[in-house]
Formats: structure tokens, C-alpha cells, sequence
């Protein structure tokens, strides 16, 4: 089985939002808070590459959040 886990593996854009969508579904209005804590849980361990995917996806939903509240 292939590790989908490799080393400098880039997270493309739309892995990005996938992953966005999915907290967003899943944790509402704390998905952003979800993925600053995968961020800094990386940090602490060491993987800096994870914590950048989660503090991109915190930064999508975040947009996401501003962009829902300024067409309301």
C-alpha cells in the first residue's frame, strides 16, 4: 500500500479547500479553531509541512466565514 503520507508531498489548492469543507461540515464555527489546533499539534511534533496544509486550511475557511458574513 502507498504511504500517502510522504515527506514535501505540496497540498494543492484544492486538497486545501477539500479539507475546509469537510471541518466545515463537520465543526461549524469552530473548523478554523479545529485546524489551528492540527497546526500547532504539528509544530509541536516537529512537521512543519503538516502544520502549514492545517494553517492553509484555517486560512480558507476563515475566508470563507468572511465572505458568507459580507453577502448577508
Amino acid at each position: 500500500m502507498e504511504n500517502i503520507w510522504q515527506l514535501n508531498q505540496v497540498m494543492n489548492e484544492r486538497e486545501c479547500e477539500a479539507m475546509a469543507a469537510v471541518l466545515e461540515a463537520k465543526h461549524g464555527l469552530h473548523a478554523a479553531e479545529v485546524a489551528e489546533f492540527f497546526a500547532t499539534m504539528h509544530i509541536g511534533t516537529g512537521d512543519e509541512f503538516r502544520s502549514t496544509a492545517w494553517t492553509d486550511v484555517a486560512e480558507i475557511v476563515r475566508s470563507r466565514e468572511r465572505d458568507r458574513l459580507q453577502r448577508d
